[in-house]
């Protein structure tokens, strides 16, 4: 018998090893049959052998056959992308509770605008109320559509407001002349010269354009990002990204580390490279909340959105606005929704990190699966975005195709980022509604005599069960400027009547 070399002892313990290794994985894989049956078919058992059918795991002796891997493959994607929607969902139906919120107070508040004016009317004009009071009724109509973007125009619904009165108050004066076409469109003229309303028909206008402007952006920029986030959410994990998650979440089962956690630097690496395409949304993303940061600041001041339209019933009638006591409630409502967008401006970038701290959780970064074997996790970290993942050890990503879907919600989000700056500047835009997936609640119609026969206001109950009450309206409020202002314009209207006469 021959001495034993140092090759023949080395191949000695090399076979010794592999069979100890085998036989604790069988061992290993044989325990471990009651878990593999709570969630795989019945039909798939496992059981130890080598790993040479393996497509995804590493290729050593596995607990996993090839239909097993399947399984676990596909349903690793399920479990990712459903984390990616729940998350998404989580921010969606944070926009929209804050979209139903803001649209539905901003509705309220033209309603008890159009309340307090028509009350006031009855009041001071007595006979002429049911004269005039359809006048307003129908701007108020037309100010609802204008701010819900349903194609009115705003300059013509005042233009038309001034015209609609003049003839009312032409009428008043004279009930026995015919008023024709050329009639009225001479009382026009003159009325652009002798401006019987003073300077209530610019400044009004000047302000109006200038609120709704506001409301409307500000409306429409929660609604795109919602739709944004929907969107980018549901957008499917790439083969490449599927085998990564395989390896990262199922592959340290198949050797029967069943209670290992994966490594975090590793697990965010394989996320950095799944969720590259949404990463690149960050930029214009943050964009997007900055400006509607900006356009929030117009709500505020003596000069802002909600002051002019608690004021607007003054400008038509000198009345006092007893919610005015309320503007507060408004301003809080718009920095909490601030406060919120601001909370959500690194979502797509802190998104992967977010993931992994579910699927790795508190990883002992010495001892965790690393994608090959039970040691720590040597390459770095990527960084975010598509253009970073070229060297991504985890995902294999062709970084010259983009996400399409992605691409176009950036898209989308620079054309509502800059609507949001126009109209931060004072410039109207036009919107386009780009989901029927949020109801603008609340109709903002008027029945009745009256817009409102409550003092008192509540929006419709929504996800977020926020109420907003005035308080008890106060009584007896009149003013006698309305009765001066009417006293000017039929003075004035008068004598133009004996001009024409002559």
């Amino acid at each position: 018998m021959r001495p034993l070399t140092q090759r023949d002892l080395a191949v000695s313990v090399s076979q010794w090893c592999r069979s100890t290794f085998s036989n604790r994985l069988v061992r290993l894989c044989s325990s471990r049959q009651r878990y593999w049956r709570s969630f795989l078919p019945t039909a798939i058992r496992p059981r130890s052998e080598a790993g040479e059918h393996l497509r995804v795991c590493p290729q050593g002796y596995t607990c996993c056959t090839s239909e097993m891997e399947e399984q676990l493959s596909n349903m690793s994607r399920q479990e990712v992308e459903k984390l990616v929607r729940e998350a998404g969902r989580s921010l969606q139906t944070s926009l929209q509770n804050q979209y139903r919120s803001f649209d539905g107070y901003f509705l309220e508040l033209l309603n008890r605008s159009e309340y307090s004016l028509l009350h006031s009317l009855r009041s001071t004009e007595g006979q002429h109320y049911a004269q005039n009071a359809h006048v307003f009724r129908d701007l108020y109509s037309d100010l609802r559509d204008h701010y819900r973007g349903n194609g009115v125009n705003l300059e013509e619904a005042l233009n038309d407001l001034w015209a609609r009165l003049l003839e009312q108050f032409l009428r008043a004066s004279d009930p026995q002349r015919d008023m024709g076409d050329d009639f009225l469109e001479c009382a026009s003229k003159q009325a652009d010269l002798l401006r019987p309303f003073g300077d209530a028909p610019r400044d009004l206008k000047l302000k109006a354009i200038r609120t709704f402007v506001v409301a409307r952006s500000f409306r429409q920029g929660l609604l795109v990002s919602a739709e944004v986030v929907r969107k980018v959410s549901q957008v499917p994990l790439s083969p490449e990204c599927n085998n990564a998650i395989m390896r990262l979440t199922y592959c340290p089962q198949c050797r029967g580390l069943v209670d290992i956690k994966p490594c975090t630097s590793y697990c965010r690496n394989v996320m950095k490279g799944c969720l590259a395409n949404q990463a690149d949304l960050d930029t214009e993303w943050g964009n997007l909340v900055d400006a509607m940061l900006q356009v929030a600041e117009r709500f505020k001041g003596a000069s802002g959105v909600e002051m002019f339209v608690l004021a607007l019933s003054a400008h038509l009638s000198d009345a006092v606005l007893s919610m005015q006591e309320n503007a507060e409630v408004f301003s809080s409502k718009v920095m909490d929704t601030c406060r919120k967008l601001k909370d959500m401006q690194q979502y797509w970038t802190q998104l992967p990190n977010a993931l992994c701290k579910v699927t790795a959780g508190a990883a002992n970064e010495e001892n965790c699966w690393n994608g090959v074997a039970q040691a720590r996790y040597l390459p770095q970290v990527m960084g975010d975005g598509l253009a970073n993942q070229i060297n991504n050890p985890e995902v294999e990503i062709d970084i010259t195709k983009p996400d399409m879907t992605v691409r176009q919600q950036i898209m989308q989000l620079k054309i509502t980022t800059n609507r949001l700056k126009n109209a931060f500047d004072g410039n109207d835009v036009d919107f386009l509604d780009t989901s029927d997936d949020i109801s603008g609640s609340g109709s903002g119609m008027c029945h009745g005599d009256l817009c409102h026969h409550d003092p008192r206001l509540s929006i419709p109950r929504t996800d977020q069960p926020n109420i907003f009450a005035y308080p008890a309206e106060k009584k007896g409020v009149r003013g006698s400027g309305n009765k001066t202002i009417l006293c000017s314009v039929l003075l004035v209207l008068s004598l133009i009547t004996v001009l024409l006469q002559r």
